[in-house]
């Protein structure tokens, strides 16, 4: 059937895939890859021969019309990024939106995400959390970092690890140093690993320790401290 489907790919163990996000890529006639290099290795290990055109962050504004347009002549499209969902932090919005607003049935397969597995294992309050991905790099970074001042909600972030020391500094700065937080790094890969402490502990700890790979850092929400009043 002609449609969009939206397909997570492994974060790090390719065993993640799964079954039926294998079939996806098997019968649809395209794939949209953010790097057609690295979907490459995938496609290989599990003998997918599907044609793979290239669909980033730098072409998608001018190719999504092209994608929807190929779509309705009868085609069946699989995007992909190159680890995780699509539009989580990596491209895939704009093509989703441009189908929607197209009638163009878009389906979003279930699979790996980063900030799931950090989340749970970080030991914070899950019921309810902010997912607020990669904070901006220069331009209004320390506004949204004081707009999060008074979140009650688990915060979860994406982060480079060139930039982990400096994030944890700038949060404990806002939100106090004995705020608990947890840092996950290369989640699902042979070297992976949860910190959890103060987000000063951990600040101290990768100045020590260079990280390296993929991160999460999930950071607890402003606790109630209101207290009983007595009358």
């Amino acid at each position: 059937m002609s449609k969009l489907y939206v397909v997570p790919t492994p974060i790090g163990n390719l065993e993640d895939i799964t079954f039926r996000a294998l079939k996806v890529l098997k019968e649809v006639d395209l794939i949209l890859s953010e790097d057609t290099r690295t979907s490459g290795i995938l496609l290989k290990h599990f003998d997918i021969k599907t044609p793979q055109q290239s669909h980033h962050k730098f072409n998608e504004h001018q190719t999504c019309m092209s994608v929807v347009n190929r779509i309705k002549s009868g085609l069946s499209v699989a995007l992909i990024s190159d680890a995780g969902t699509p539009a989580i932090s990596d491209p895939g919005f704009l093509l989703v939106r441009t189908c929607v607003e197209n009638d163009v049935e878009v389906e979003c397969l279930p699979g790996a995400t980063a900030f799931v597995p950090a989340l749970v294992t970080s030991g914070l309050p899950n019921d309810r959390f902010c997912f607020e991905g990669f904070l901006p790099q220069k331009k209004g970074r320390q506004s949204r970092i004081k707009a999060l001042a008074e979140e009650s909600r688990t915060m979860v972030f994406y982060e480079s690890p060139f930039r982990l020391v400096r994030l944890l500094g700038e949060l404990a700065a806002v939100l106090g140093n004995e705020r608990r937080a947890s840092v996950s790094r290369e989640i699902s890969k042979l070297h992976e690993e949860v910190m959890r402490g103060t987000l000063t502990e951990l600040q101290q700890y990768y100045e020590e320790h260079t990280p390296k790979g993929e991160i999460v850092v999930c950071v607890a929400g402003k606790q109630d401290v209101a207290k009983n009043e007595i009358s």
